[in-house]
């Protein structure tokens, strides 16, 4: 089995000082710690029933992609504001750093799914509880949530709380 966290690079005091930033794409560049992730996503949500996965900008894109052509499920993007071109739902947000906006096309999802919300990283919760909010506006069957890494300290699943935490799995922690 390949140790996939160390494919995952350390960079310190990025994009502020005194933050650790866990930069995912040596394990994107690395095949087979590519391939162990996906399967590794694939061993988890194969019997889920998903119908779709939503990808968060931009990294979610990676996975997001990969897993749901791996469970024959469709592809739904999150994006940043402005960069849909249909008719959209948004929510603004604080991250870590200031604020943003995502939104998703209001014809992406429908009650007969079943979504698995996919992003890199769980870091303090904010853009996955928006993504999550903006997935509500939908009534759908149930909505699963996946991360590649999950930073522990810095406490997202507490911030989300349990309603949503309890729906959340991680490959790996810090």
């Amino acid at each position: 089995m390949v140790d996939i966290k160390k494919t995952i690079r350390n960079i310190e005091n990025f994009p502020t000082e005194s933050v650790i930033f866990r930069d995912l794409t040596p394990l994107f560049q690395d095949k087979e710690s590519l391939k162990a992730v996906a399967d590794s996503l694939y061993d988890i949500y194969k019997d889920k029933k998903i119908t779709k996965i939503v990808g968060i900008e931009s990294r979610g894109f990676i996975m997001g992609g990969i897993l749901a052509a791996k469970l024959n499920a469709g592809f739904v993007l999150i994006r940043k504001a402005g960069k849909l071109p249909a008719e959209s739902y948004q929510i603004s947000y604080q991250k870590e750093y200031g604020f943003d906006t995502l939104e998703i096309h209001k014809d992406a999802l429908n009650e007969n799914d079943t979504i698995l919300i996919h992003d890199d990283i769980l870091a303090t919760g904010g853009t996955i509880k928006a993504a999550y909010e903006l997935c509500n506006n939908f009534a759908i069957k149930d909505i699963q949530l996946n991360f590649i890494a999950e930073l522990t300290d810095l406490k997202g699943r507490e911030f989300l709380g349990n309603e949503i935490s309890d729906k959340i799995t991680s490959l790996i922690s810090y």
